[in-house]
C-alpha cells in the first residue's frame, strides 16, 4: 500500500472541516450555532425515466464525504455533533436499484457522529432548536433548502453567510484532500501516456480522448474533472477547443498535423486533476514546437520555483509575461526592448489570460478571484493548477499564436511595429503550446503534484 493509499484508507475528515467552517462563522456572527446542508437531489433526464447523471453538491461533500444523493446533514457547533442523514428505503426502488446503504452502514464508513435518516430533518432541528434555547442561529445556503425543512426555534435562519464560509475555508488543503489530489494527478498521469501511445496510430482527435477517459475510468476516477480538450494542430490555440472530432491529417497539405494539445484530468472522489501537455504526432516535435515549447518550460519552471506563502500571485504572472518576451525576441517574433514590450503590454498578444487558478473539488476551485490581486494566502496549504502557455494561433485562442488576438495589435500602429511578421508566419501552423501542473504551495515553497511528463526527451521517447 502506498503512502498515498494509506492515508486514504481513512476516513474522509468531513468532521474536521465542519469545525473548521463553525469557526470561520463564528469569526463572523460571534456564534456558529447549526449548520444545514443537502446533497444534490436526483432528477430525470427531460422527456425520459433516466436519472441525470448525478454530481454531488461540494459543499455537502466537504462536510460528510458523502456522495449519496438526497441526503442532508447538521453540524451542531455548540455539542460538536455532526449528524448524516440518508434516504429511507424505499421499497419499490429496491427492486431496480437493490438496498441502499444502512445508517449503521454509514456511521462505519462516514465520519460522523450519527446517520439518521432523512425523514427525521425537522425533528432533529427542533430538538437542537429547544436545547439551546433558541439562542442559536441556523446557517443554510439560499436555494438548497426543500420545501418543508423549518428551522423554526432558532434565534435566525440566515442564508448568505455560509457558502463564503464554506469557500473561504476550501482554499486551504489538509493531507487528506492533498492526497485525494495527487491520487487524482496520478490516474490523470497514466491516462496522459495512454494519451501519447494512442497518438502514434490515431487517424482523429476522438481516439485519443477516448484512450484518456478508458484509462481514468479503469483506475479509478469514474468521471472527469471537465471535458477533456484534444486539439491537433492549429485547434491547439483555441483554450476551451471542444470538438475533439477533427482528422488528424491535414486537409489541405494531406500531411499529418504536427501535435496535439491535450488538457485533461480525471476527477477522483470529487477532487480534480488538471494538467496540459503537448505532444509530437510524428515522434518528434517541429523545430518551430520545439523553440516554443522550450520557451513555456522555462516560464513554468521559473514561476514554480518562485512560488511559497506570501507571494505577490502579480508578480508570478509578470515574470512569466517577461520570459516570453525574451524567448519570443530571440525568436525574432518580437522586436524592440524587453521593458518597452512589456510596459507596452505586446506580450498579451501572445499570453492574454491568467497563469493558473485554485484546484480542489472543481477545477476552478473556490477564491480563484483573490489570487489575481493578492498575495498567495496560504496560511497553511493550497493548491494551484499553474499554466503556461505560448504558441500561433488558432480562431478563438490565448497565448499561441491567435489571429483573433494578434490582428489587432498588429494593426495598431504604436504596437504593430513591435512584431516581425513574416518571422510570425512560420509559427501559425504550431497552434499552441501550453503546460499545466497542479502544484502543492506550502509555507515555504511547493511542490509538483503532476509527475505527466513533459521534459522534450522524455515526451519525445514515449511518442517515437
Amino acid at each position: 500500500m502506498t503512502a498515498i493509499d494509506t492515508i486514504l484508507a481513512a476516513k474522509y475528515p468531513a468532521k474536521a472541516h465542519a469545525r473548521r467552517v463553525a469557526e470561520s462563522l463564528k469569526s463572523r456572527h460571534g456564534g456558529a450555532g447549526i449548520i444545514y446542508l443537502e446533497a444534490q437531489k436526483t432528477r430525470l433526464i427531460e422527456d425520459s425515466d433516466e436519472d441525470m447523471p448525478f454530481r454531488q453538491r461540494r459543499p455537502f461533500f466537504y462536510l460528510t464525504g458523502c456522495l449519496l444523493p438526497n441526503a442532508a446533514v447538521v453540524y451542531d457547533a455548540v455539542k460538536d455533533e455532526l449528524t448524516l442523514f440518508i434516504p429511507p428505503i424505499d421499497p419499490e426502488s429496491v427492486i431496480w436499484s437493490g438496498l441502499p446503504l444502512s445508517p449503521e452502514e454509514a456511521v462505519k464508513l462516514y465520519d460522523v457522529d450519527r446517520v439518521l435518516f432523512t425523514t427525521d430533518v425537522n425533528s432533529t432541528l427542533a430538538s437542537i432548536a429547544s436545547n439551546h434555547n433558541g439562542q442559536t442561529a441556523a446557517f443554510a445556503m439560499a436555494e438548497q433548502v426543500s420545501e418543508g425543512t423549518s428551522f423554526q426555534g432558532f434565534a435566525e435562519t440566515n442564508i448568505s453567510s455560509l457558502k463564503t464560509a464554506i469557500e473561504d475555508t476550501r482554499v486551504i488543503k489538509d493531507a487528506y484532500e492533498i492526497a485525494l489530489l495527487r491520487k487524482a494527478n496520478d490516474i490523470s498521469t497514466k491516462a496522459h501516456i495512454a494519451a501519447i501511445q494512442a497518438s502514434k496510430t490515431a487517424t482523429n482527435e476522438r481516439e485519443i480522448e477516448a484512450a484518456i477517459i478508458g484509462t481514468c475510468i479503469a483506475n479509478g476516477c469514474r468521471e472527469q474533472s471537465y471535458h477533456p480538450i484534444v486539439a491537433g494542430g492549429e485547434g491547439g490555440a483555441t483554450l476551451h477547443y471542444v470538438r475533439n472530432d477533427v482528422d488528424l491529417v491535414d486537409p489541405v497539405t494531406k500531411q499529418r498535423k504536427n501535435n496535439v494539445l491535450i488538457d485533461a484530468g480525471g476527477e477522483y472522489q470529487t477532487y480534480c486533476a488538471d494538467i496540459t501537455r503537448v505532444i509530437p504526432l510524428n515522434g518528434r516535435f517541429a523545430p518551430e514546437t520545439r523553440q516554443i515549447y522550450e520557451i513555456v518550460l522555462q516560464m513554468q519552471t521559473e514561476c514554480i520555483a518562485m512560488l511559497k506563502e506570501g507571494v505577490r500571485w502579480d508578480d508570478v504572472h509578470a515574470l512569466a509575461h517577461r520570459i516570453a518576451i525574451r524567448g519570443l525576441l530571440k525568436l525574432g517574433i518580437l522586436r524592440g526592448s524587453e521593458e518597452e514590450l512589456f510596459e507596452k503590454r505586446v506580450s498579451v498578444a501572445f499570453f492574454p489570460h491568467g497563469l493558473g487558478h485554485y484546484l480542489g473539488m472543481d477545477t476552478h476551485d473556490t477564491g480563484v478571484t483573490p489570487i489575481m490581486r493578492t498575495k498567495i494566502p496560504c496560511s497553511a496549504t493550497c493548491v494551484f493548477a499553474l499554466i503556461c502557455l505560448l504558441a500561433p494561433w488558432s480562431p478563438l485562442s490565448l497565448i499561441y499564436f491567435c489571429r483573433f488576438i494578434i490582428d489587432p495589435v498588429l494593426n495598431a500602429p504604436e504596437t504593430g511595429k513591435y512584431i516581425d511578421t513574416e518571422v510570425l508566419e512560420r509559427y501559425w501552423s504550431v497552434g499552441g503550446v501550453r503546460i499545466e501542473d497542479n502544484i502543492h504551495i506550502t509555507k515555504d515553497g511547493s511542490e509538483n503534484l503532476t509527475t505527466a511528463p513533459k521534459v522534450i526527451e522524455e515526451v519525445e521517447s514515449l511518442a517515437l
